[in-house]
């Protein structure tokens, strides 16, 4: 995956050179992730590294939107500089609104937006999964000036060092990389 504009992008299984793993290898596997509550968050990162990665299930709730910055401020604070997490933050709450507003995860009672985040000594790597839509699909376009909303993926598209998406049976993913 290269950096650059958006668009279709593979799925990955490494984030920032850290091996993540997937919902299947971690499910009913609770104490396999030191600092792992059981309840999809992760407190510690995965795989070790001087770095880390991170992962956060959320309910498919507008209330998770500050849920998931208050999490990604928590874990970035000290480690990015002031603007490298303030457009991080911006993004992420972003791709979690759009998840919950525009998928299946914010559609259904059980709905859930799945949250990772890397760091890596140049990045912080975001991917926001969601549990899809047979109604619309990831795409960026440029908004009126008088249009309420609409500007999620065109943020992205500005404000990224690189993005992509990717959707399967299993819901679809937009994930993000800010310089820093």
């Amino acid at each position: 995956m290269g950096l650059g504009g958006g668009g279709e992008r593979g799925r990955h299984d490494h984030v920032g050179g850290d091996r993540v793993r997937s919902e299947k290898e971690t499910a009913g596997k609770e104490d396999s992730c030191p600092g792992h509550h059981g309840d999809g968050t992760s407190t510690t990162p995965w795989a070790g590294g001087p770095y880390g990665a991170w992962r956060r299930v959320f309910p498919g709730r507008v209330e998770s939107v500050p849920e998931a910055r208050a999490w990604a401020r928590d874990l970035l604070a000290g480690r990015v500089g002031a603007s490298v997490l303030d457009d991080v933050l911006l993004l992420l709450s972003e791709l979690t609104t759009n998840a919950v507003a525009h998928s299946d995860s914010g559609r259904t009672a059980d709905g859930r937006v799945t949250v990772y985040v890397a760091r890596t000594g140049t990045m912080v790597h975001v991917e926001v999964a969601d549990d899809g839509s047979a109604a619309s699909a990831p795409a960026v376009r440029v908004p009126e000036a008088d249009d309420d909303g609409g500007r999620g993926l065109w943020l992205v598209e500005m404000v990224a060092a690189g993005w992509g998406s990717h959707r399967d049976g299993a819901g679809g993913s937009v994930w993000f990389r800010v310089a820093g």
